[in-house]
Order: C-alpha cells, then sequence, then structure tokens
C-alpha cells in the first residue's frame, strides 16, 4: 500500500495531537471492523473560533494522518466553517488515501462533529442546538 508524502509526515510527525483537559467539546468515534478510535478535543472562544484542537487516536497510520490533517483544517476557524469539512476535503489534502483507507477520513469527520455537537450539549446544558441544528444553520 503506497501512502502519499504528505500521508507519511502526517503520520511521522502529527500535527495537534494530545488531548486539551479544559476542552469546550470532546468527540470519540471508533470502527470496529478496523478498530480504529480517535477522540478530538476542542477549545472554542466567545465567538465560536475553535481556538486550539488536539487528538488521540488508536489505530493506524492512515488513522493518525486523517486526525493530524483534520485537525489542522478547522484550527481557527469557526464552528460553522468547521461543520462544513468533508472526508473528502481531508482525502484531498492528504493528496490521496487508498481506496481501503478512506473511512480513516470518514472517522475524522465524525470525530471532528462528535466534538462539535458536544460543545453544543455542554453550551446548552445538554439540551439546545445540536450539530445537526447548528449544520442546518450554517446554509452549506
Amino acid at each position: 500500500m503506497l501512502y502519499s508524502e504528505r500521508v507519511m509526515d502526517h503520520f511521522e510527525h502529527p500535527r495537534n495531537a494530545g488531548e486539551i483537559e479544559d476542552a469546550d467539546g470532546v468527540g470519540q468515534v471508533g470502527n470496529a471492523k478496523c478498530g480504529d478510535i480517535m477522540r478530538m478535543y476542542i477549545k472554542v472562544d466567545e465567538n465560536e473560533n475553535i481556538t486550539d484542537v488536539k487528538f488521540k487516536t488508536f489505530g493506524c497510520g492512515a488513522a493518525i494522518a486523517t486526525s493530524s490533517m483534520a485537525t489542522e483544517l478547522i484550527k481557527g476557524k469557526s464552528i460553522k466553517e468547521a461543520l462544513k469539512l468533508t472526508n473528502s476535503a481531508v482525502v484531498e489534502a492528504l493528496e490521496g488515501l487508498p481506496p481501503v483507507k478512506i473511512h480513516c477520513s470518514v472517522l475524522a469527520e465524525e470525530a471532528i462533529k462528535a466534538a462539535i455537537d458536544n460543545y453544543y450539549q455542554r453550551k446548552n446544558g445538554g439540551e439546545g442546538v445540536t450539530v445537526n441544528d447548528a449544520c442546518a444553520a450554517c446554509e452549506h
């Protein structure tokens, strides 16, 4: 299986790896078939901009690379912008993934959306706006 240089760079030198102790939102997703688990942490300011994002991933090189790239693509962006991130954008930013590893990019997208959903749940006392509502509001 051949990986692009960019995938290898993000695997060997992941960006934003770790956790945020006082995160405003935490999302975790996994794939039972391959065993990959991704946890995303986001820090959000009063204007709903993502000021920091970190990840912890248990999985293959592609899972680590897609987690790393996804965090790079949303750091400093608004929540509305982050909700527009697709797995295809992650794959494109990594200059491609083998077809059997595309599911890793899907997990990265889902982990970010889960962290944002968790942020809204915490902000609204466990109720109110969810990712689906916010996503509808962002009109993409």
